[in-house]
């Protein structure tokens, strides 16, 4: 793969996402202060490994608007709540629009089955707080 990869170019800060969505807003803030005790344990491992999924994101031959919306698919094929807020708000500040965020989710459904459900219902909810 000799493909260069950069940094997304967001339309919209976390902070301008978490002003619009209270569940976005409560699912930053935790992360951001988890993510302050992983940080304190200085373990090089966990560097690396958040260094590939942070590089997995960045703008190559696909946008990044796709793959968080791959990344989203398949946290609700895995049930991972925070994954799916994660991925629903990184493709909202790459500009997925409602029905692309949808269409990725549906995906996961038929990926996954019924008991995807569930995790469907909370990722239409964040939807619906940021989208209207």
């Amino acid at each position: 793969m000799n493909t260069e990869l950069r940094e997304p170019a967001y339309l919209l800060t976390e902070k301008q996402v978490a002003d619009k969505s209270e569940i976005a807003r409560r699912f930053l803030d935790a992360r951001t202060r988890l993510n302050a005790n992983v940080d304190k344990a200085d373990n090089i491992l966990v560097k690396r490994f958040y260094n590939i999924d942070h590089n997995a994101y960045l703008e190559g031959t696909v946008p990044a608007k796709y793959k968080e919306m791959m990344g989203l698919t398949a946290s609700a094929c895995l049930r991972c709540d925070d994954c799916i807020h994660y991925h629903v708000i990184q493709s909202y500040r790459l500009g997925a629009t409602r029905a692309e965020q949808e269409e990725a989710v549906n995906v996961a459904l038929v990926v996954g089955g019924s008991i995807v459900i569930p995790h469907l219902r909370r990722a239409y909810e964040l939807l619906t707080e940021l989208y209207g």
